[in-house]
């Protein structure tokens, strides 16, 4: 499976998220590939920072080409995530095409909501190419028991695309791993941010299928 994360907006936890599903796709057994097509090259200042053993590849591919490298990068590996980039570009619109699935993060924020506008349309233009392309938006950093925390999936309802039931809440592990190269759930296997990066992963794999 190759799943994409894209929004326009910057700031919005893509790497974070493409880390942390990576580290638990990894965690399963499966051979994982991390693409960094971010030209701010976030995953690989992550991967940089790590000092014990990787728990998958991870490349840099911030070029415009990623659809039609991703066979041969990609060869070998069971799962693929590309952490794409900020903003609307030729790189963004090679990232969908490259995807069996678009992973669209919003924080739960109206300038979130606006910006996922764009992303959805180059979805829809990829969809002429790729009719079986498939999207979903997570929503990432939401606030525990706030109603804007509540809210975010009603105000996403007006786009034609689905929002995962899993969710991710604003966490200071995240950082701290980040800090350090891990995956949450190296710091805290059992504890609440790792469980929530599983479910997110159990519900896409079902939606996948």
């Amino acid at each position: 499976m190759i799943i994409g994360l894209l929004n326009q907006k910057g700031g919005v936890g893509k790497t974070t998220l493409s880390v942390n599903l990576a580290a638990s796709l990894a965690r399963s057994g499966a051979r994982v590939l991390l693409i960094d097509a971010d030209p701010q090259g976030s995953s690989l200042d992550w991967a940089a920072a790590r000092e014990g053993e990787p728990l998958f590849s991870v490349v840099g591919l911030p070029r415009p080409t990623v659809h039609k490298e991703i066979g041969q990068i990609g060869y070998g590996y069971d799962h693929i995530i590309i952490d794409g980039p900020p903003r609307v570009t030729d790189l963004a619109r090679s990232a969908i095409m490259a995807a069996d699935v678009v992973l669209i993060p919003v924080q739960p924020s109206p300038y979130d909501i606006w910006a996922a506008d764009e992303v959805v349309k180059l979805i829809d233009e990829a969809r002429i190419y790729k009719t079986g392309l498939k999207s979903a938006f997570v929503v990432n950093r939401k606030i525990a028991n706030t109603a804007i925390g509540r809210d975010v999936g009603e105000a996403l309802a007006a786009y034609p695309v689905p929002v995962l039931k899993a969710s991710i809440t604003q966490r200071v592990i995240f950082a701290e791993a980040a800090a350090q190269g891990m995956a949450v759930h190296e710091v805290d296997a059992g504890g609440p941010a790792a469980a929530e990066i599983e479910a997110v992963i159990a519900e896409l794999m079902e939606f996948v299928q």
